[in-house]
């Protein structure tokens, strides 16, 4: 089936905005010692240089850097050594900077140049999420069969409950009675506890966590930095570890690091265009046997979620989704859940959240029937759009895409005896508005104007 064609850069709140602004790297960097050290002797010249040019660090990272050190940085992210992962993570971060003004070109850090890279940083993660614990981890209490007629165990601080007066031994601290003071000291020394724990010799404590954590973090921030090469875009939108691994972190957004979750949707975004959710039930190798319907929910679910950044970038990735034909089939069993979502989200003042909401639902209208019937049907759709119509926005074309919504929905026979209440305030939009004035124009045109629309109209006027 042919791809409907779909721009980049159109599909971001509406096609509105541009894309989203990569991380740069600070002011002064560049690509040889040359550039570096004639602006340094320009700076010593004019002692009249503006402030701002000499403000920041300044790095410079030559060309072959990658090429000398792709196999290093590989096997560093694969050796789990904390001073290994620093510097391959450290040294990716500095890499995947690029400001707009950058003459560096996306094909010098292309993941086809890094063999293995992708997976090494994709392994990180996965480190992570093998031991992530939710944010408000209570460890639940175990029952224990074992000895349950007696009054002591062994196991875990039982003894404890006794008190220190208490004449039953202790495995190594002898009877209550003759060693009551070294009872006394057991909070504070708590050796033979240790050995209890229920967390066994080998895992990680709070602080190892953390820093684990913190390197799933730069991981994803570096496959973030990565989606916005061009040269990346094929490999990462067809990668099925690399999209189960975002998409299970989206799916764990109530639990998951928030930097982390917006860096998995940031980058799902950036790959939207191209991805196809059949790749969840290919032949390739699965590793979290994620699948389409599941990838799906995980998108609803942080559309439903309260921060603003989160149900943005998910309702622009639905939006760029439904372009696929081939993602329809997937996407239609959450279209009632999703318009209702998307028509909430048009009544929040936040200008990005209707924007998005907006361009959300223009691009659902626009491909199925199914979607405007729906869409027409959804209560306080029509009232909704509306108010974005009339209301100030500073992105104007989200009015005009509001307004072609209106009109895709008016193109379904079965939406016009529903919309023929609304004629009253269309035509006062086509007086008052001259940007959407063509389109309303075309609006009452097909409510009232068509043989077939006469008893219709009759009904919508005079209410018979």
């Amino acid at each position: 089936m042919q791809k409907r064609e779909f721009n980049k850069s159109g599909g971001s709140y509406g096609g509105a905005s541009a894309p989203p602004a990569k991380r740069g790297r600070p002011f002064g960097s560049g690509n040889s010692s040359a550039a570096a050290a004639a602006a340094a002797a320009a700076a010593a010249a004019d002692h009249t240089a503006a402030p701002s040019n000499l403000l920041g660090p300044s790095l410079l990272v030559h060309n072959a850097f990658t090429v000398e050190n792709n196999k290093r940085i590989v096997h560093a992210l694969q050796s789990g050594l904390k001073s290994e992962l620093t510097w391959a993570l450290n040294t990716l971060t500095l890499l995947s900077f690029k400001e707009k003004d950058d003459n560096r070109k996306d094909s010098n850090n292309a993941l086809t140049r890094i063999s293995g890279l992708l997976d090494a940083l994709l392994t990180v993660i996965d480190d992570w999420r093998d031991i992530a614990l939710p944010k408000e981890h209570v460890r639940a209490p175990r029952v224990r069969n074992l000895g349950a007629n007696l009054l002591v165990t062994g196991f875990g601080n039982e003894y404890e409950v006794l008190g220190s007066n208490s004449s039953v031994p202790h495995p190594g601290l002898g009877s209550g009675a003759q060693h009551a003071p070294m009872l006394s000291n057991v909070s504070n020394l708590r050796s033979s506890e240790w050995w209890l724990e229920e967390d066994g010799l080998f895992n990680l404590d709070d602080e190892g966590r953390a820093e684990r954590q913190q390197c799933a973090v730069a991981a994803s921030n570096i496959i973030r930095n990565f989606s916005f090469m061009q040269d990346n875009e094929t490999i990462m939108a067809f990668h099925r570890h690399c999209l189960e691994t975002i998409f299970q972190c989206i799916e764990d957004y109530i639990t998951e690091d928030e930097e982390l979750v917006t860096n998995a949707l940031e980058t799902i975004v950036n790959l939207s265009p191209m991805l196809d959710l059949q790749v969840f039930g290919s032949s390739k190798a699965s590793y979290i046997k994620m699948t389409a319907k599941r990838a799906v929910q995980a998108i609803v679910g942080v559309l439903e979620s309260p921060v603003k950044a989160w149900h943005c970038s998910a309702a622009e990735l639905l939006g760029r989704l439904i372009i696929n034909p081939d993602n329809e089939p997937f996407l239609l069993p959450f279209i009632p859940q999703i318009h209702k979502r998307l028509v909430d989200l048009m009544s929040l003042p936040a200008f990005d959240a209707q924007a998005a909401a907006v361009g959300a639902l223009y691009n659902f209208s626009e491909v199925n029937m199914d979607c405007r019937l729906k869409l027409a049907n959804e209560r306080w759709a029509i009232d909704r759009l509306l108010k974005v119509i009339k209301g100030p926005h500073p992105i104007s074309d989200i009015c005009k895409k509001a307004a072609m919504i209106l009109e895709s929905l008016v193109s379904e026979p079965q939406n016009r005896g529903m919309l023929l209440a609304y004629e009253n305030a269309f035509a006062e939009v086509l007086f008052s508005d001259t940007r959407c004035s063509e389109i309303f124009a075309r609006i009452l045109y097909e409510l009232t104007s068509r043989p077939n629309n006469k008893v219709a109209a009759a009904c919508g006027i005079w209410g018979m």
